[in-house]
């Protein structure tokens, strides 16, 4: 049905947004699985003949990631994708704030909403979606939306005067060195899971179905659900990233050992 919807949106030259990855992080995925459902996302909306796609880039989610793991994962999103791009596929960047990461106190709520969007704006984003620092709170008015607007115009202002450049920090281009090397070895288990008869296993429905039933794509948070397993365990570690462990050890486990403990049987 997504694919459908996206190829209607292509043929009417109507900019496609996929809010894919970030439901993954904010069920505690680890990072790697929300980079790779973010090129998934990309991906299909190319093959399914989408123009103008918005590549939307939620931060703070889960929300106890640390500013310098959170700007790895979301610059691994966009180089990633950046090969996918062409006068055929055009990707805007769109940042916004963790929906779940507002504190409830309202002050430290605006102070979120203007430190969240300065960080943001490392990414040099086209497009800001701004969440309202009312959101853990009450549904925003319409005074509450213009005072979340003024709040980001000062940090967007602020980051336009002379920001540093976070994004060339050792610390976060090792984790998205990390992370785009990680989110391969997802994709090429997803790969791993399509019989020869099929020719692209990222766009087909069965074999993204599968990717999710066998434990590849997979959040602790899907516990209890029909379709995933729900099984695997995360935790966020000293540099503030979001991360796989082992089930009984509790150990760091990278994501080539997380995969072959899901035992599954290749089509090939």
């Amino acid at each position: 049905e997504h694919q459908k919807v996206m190829t209607w949106y292509g043929e009417n030259d109507i900019p496609v947004e996929l809010n894919e990855p970030h439901h993954w992080g904010m069920r505690d995925a680890p990072d790697v699985i929300s980079v790779a459902a973010a090129y998934l996302s990309a991906y299909n909306a190319r093959a399914y003949g989408v123009t103008d796609y918005i590549a939307q880039l939620m931060f703070n989610s889960p929300a106890e990631l640390s500013d310098a793991m959170d700007v790895g994962k979301m610059l691994a999103v966009m180089e990633l994708i950046a090969p996918l791009a062409g006068p055929d596929f055009r990707i805007f960047r769109q940042t916004r704030t963790g929906l779940l990461s507002y504190p409830l106190e309202l002050s430290a709520a605006r102070a979120h909403l203007a430190v969240t969007i300065y960080v943001q704006m490392a990414l040099k984003p086209h497009i800001i979606h701004v969440v309202g620092h009312t959101e853990a709170h009450h549904a925003a008015t319409a005074d509450d939306v213009i005072e979340a607007c003024r709040l980001a115009q000062r940090a967007i202002d602020n980051a336009l005067a002379g920001q540093p450049d976070i994004s060339v920090d050792p610390i976060v281009q090792d984790r998205k060195a990390e992370l785009i090397s990680e989110a391969q070895v997802t994709l090429d288990a997803i790969r791993a899971l399509a019989g020869s008869q099929v020719k692209d296993a990222l766009t087909d429905p069965a074999t993204l179905t599968k990717a999710v039933s066998t434990g590849i794509m997979d959040a602790p948070q899907l516990r209890n659900n029909p379709f995933a397993r729900g099984e695997i365990v995360t935790r966020i570690d000293k540099r503030g990233a979001c991360i796989a462990v082992d089930q009984n050890r509790g150990e760091v486990i990278s994501e080539e050992q997380r995969i072959a403990a899901l035992n599954i049987k290749s089509e090939h």
